[in-house]
């Protein structure tokens, strides 16, 4: 028998078990968690809304470059490939991992986690629990071309010979990836737990 199941509610701070109905751990004070369904709505709610924003992200230039020859603009994708044919493998890879792999991954991981709570597997629980500790953790490294952009932008500003400036792209980019992350946090990781303890 779990603790939910027999109706206690846990202190994350002290573990320290309460019955229903306590807000506050009667040993550290702490506020006693709340599993909160609604947190599903607002993952699907900022999941869709970072999908959204990644198509522009993609299909508009990221950088805008202009030199006393010429004026270049770049997608994500077409930066990583303009890498490539200037022999710079190890940099092509990381902009096309950072930038297309991880967002797509974010997007597929959280939307299964979503859809995992309506058919909940007992075996599969730990897995679930650890795909939402890696989107957790990989949210951080997902600003990398967003820094890129910004430090190119303030380093590269010579005048009417060279200057880079970011294109709508970044904007869309940091704005998917920032959604993205809202999404994973709105994520309560009891619903893992809870679904598999409901009967099927």
């Amino acid at each position: 028998m779990t603790a939910r199941q027999a109706g206690l509610i846990a202190c994350v701070t002290c573990g320290r078990v309460e019955p229903p109905g306590t807000e506050e751990c009667s040993r550290c004070g702490d506020t006693l968690p709340r599993t909160n369904r609604r947190s599903l709505e607002l993952v699907w709610a900022w999941l869709i809304a970072g999908v959204i924003v990644y198509f522009p992200a993609n299909l508009y230039p990221m950088l805008r470059t202009s030199t006393l020859l010429d004026k270049s603009e770049s997608t994500i994708v077409g930066g990583a490939i303009e890498l490539v044919h200037h022999g710079s493998y190890g940099v092509a890879f990381i902009v096309f991992f950072a930038s297309i792999v991880i967002p797509v991954g974010k997007f597929i991981a959280i939307g299964y986690l979503a859809l995992s709570l309506r058919r909940a597997r007992p075996d599969r629980v730990h897995q679930r629990h650890l795909l939402y500790e890696v989107v957790e953790f990989i949210g951080r490294w997902s600003m990398i071309d967003v820094f890129v952009v910004a430090i190119l932008s303030a380093l590269v500003q010579l005048g009417s010979v060279a200057t880079i400036n970011p294109g709508i792209a970044a904007v869309s980019f940091l704005l998917s990836v920032a959604f993205t992350m809202l999404a994973a946090q709105s994520f309560d990781p009891k619903l893992i737990w809870d679904a598999d303890e409901e009967p099927q």
